[in-house]
């Protein structure tokens, strides 16, 4: 595959990453490279650190699927880079608009990703509806405090990590769930290389040991685990509704005013909401956006 198109696809995983409500993983599934992203991942074991250590860096990069791992991987840490003080800017002072986009993007990533399922039987939908109840839960949880330690933060990147392979669940999310989402885009934004380096070593650690159970569920039970996947998209669309009502706030570590308990609200009528016009057009980008990714890469694939 062209490796531009890999970068390319890497950053949309990178800028989905950063933003709280959606999944790197759905841009991977959507863009074809989700079970190969897995693979390659799975494959730095073992296997791949004797080859290291015997210097043989040709058979080592074969084993791992170089070719295809580093440019998803430029690509999304490109993005995360670049994207991180933009998309807290967005969200801070475009919040409606922005999640409106993310709204119509994951309701098209839904049912591209229910495309898979060739048969629904009686275990996809159990499936289906197990994964929408998890996703639920997860984005009505409320965020907590947690320490700044160097244990947690490890512990932090591992969890977040799995999360962001996970299409509808958001790796994002999860940190501000575990109350380290605006420490670690901090981190990022004034490139704090000591909390950096703690959350890279859990992420590594973390990605590795859970894309071996995802692949295996992939291959043993493909049907069910699609259905699941689907399934946390769905829940996931809670989070991202655009009208909500602040419930109750918390002072990060800066001492600003944050949300901490947010509540889903109805929008008002055209007249009394100015902003539904262009919310309803961002929805329609965001969904029309992923049919067109879909489009091209089918396109490719001829």
């Amino acid at each position: 595959m062209n490796r531009f198109l890999l970068i390319l696809k890497g950053c949309a995983m990178g800028a989905a990453d950063v933003v709280p409500g959606v999944s790197g993983g759905t841009i991977a599934f959507i863009t074809g490279i989700y079970e190969e992203l897995i693979d390659s991942i799975k494959s730095v074991n073992i296997t791949a650190i004797k080859l290291l250590c015997k210097f043989d860096i040709k058979g080592f990069w074969k084993h791992i699927n170089g070719n295809f791992l580093l440019p998803v991987l430029t690509g999304i840490g490109i993005a995360v880079i670049s994207l991180a003080n933009l998309m807290t800017m967005l969200l801070e002072n475009y919040p409606i608009p922005v999640w409106s986009f993310f709204f119509g993007l994951i309701i098209a990533s839904s049912l591209l990703v229910s495309k898979e399922i060739k048969k629904w039987t009686i275990g996809a939908v159990v499936s289906l509806i197990a994964g929408i109840a998890i996703a639920f839960l997860i984005t009505t949880a409320t965020p907590s405090s947690t320490p700044d330690q160097w244990w947690f933060i490890i512990i932090s990147g591992a969890v977040a990590i799995c999360a962001m392979i996970l299409p509808g669940i958001s790796g994002s999310f999860i940190l501000l769930l575990m109350g380290k989402y605006a420490y670690i885009m901090d981190a990022v934004g004034t490139f704090n290389i000591s909390v950096l380096w703690q959350f890279a070593l859990g992420a590594l650690i973390g990605i590795i040991s859970f894309s071996h159970v995802l692949s295996w569920l992939l291959k043993k039970f493909h049907t069910i685990t699609i259905s699941l996947l689907t399934g946390f998209m769905i829940g996931s669309l809670n989070k991202v509704w655009p009208w909500k009502e602040i419930v109750e706030t918390y002072p990060d570590r800066h001492g600003e005013i944050k949300p901490l308990i947010e509540s889903n609200l109805l929008p008002n009528s055209f007249q009394g909401e100015p902003q539904l016009g262009f919310a309803i057009m961002m929805c329609a980008a965001g969904f029309m956006l992923i049919w067109g990714i879909e489009l091209l890469a089918k396109k490719l694939k001829k």
